[in-house]
């Protein structure tokens, strides 16, 4: 096996995840934070239904690149690309998969800015890796 189909496969997955996350944190978040806390309960549980079995797509996809990509052609660009996918995911796992757990509870603005921040830096990472795959893509 080649390792062109794997960097390009890394790429689609970054670029997915990416269009994701960027989409997640300039369309989606905004509006959750803006509902008011009489409403909070059902649009947070409506969220969290939504989007579930996209984030588990997204995920399986970008994590079947990563892998395919670092068993063939483990250079500093995949490895960067591996390692920011690697900490977006991670902040989904420790930070805000957590804190959404915390926030069906009821709306708390403290928690949601905490949200906020980590999503930010997902959708960082997630760009991080799209930047690195395109140089492994490239290379």
């Amino acid at each position: 096996m080649t390792t062109a189909p794997w960097a390009v496969a890394l790429l689609a997955a970054t670029a997915l995840h990416a269009g994701f996350q960027l989409t997640v944190t300039v369309l989606v978040y905004p509006v959750l934070a803006a509902t008011p806390a009489a409403a909070w309960s059902g649009a947070h549980q409506r969220h969290a239904r939504r989007i579930t079995p996209l984030v588990g797509l997204v995920y399986l996809a970008v994590l079947v690149a990563s892998a395919g990509a670092l068993l063939t052609a483990p250079g500093p660009a995949v490895r960067v690309a591996v390692a920011a996918t690697a900490v977006a995911l991670g902040l989904t796992a420790g930070v805000a998969a957590p804190l959404h757990g915390r926030l069906g509870a009821g709306r708390d603005a403290a928690l949601l800015r905490r949200l906020l921040r980590a999503d930010r830096l997902r959708s960082l990472a997630a760009v991080l890796a799209l930047a690195a795959a395109a140089v492994a893509a490239a290379g």
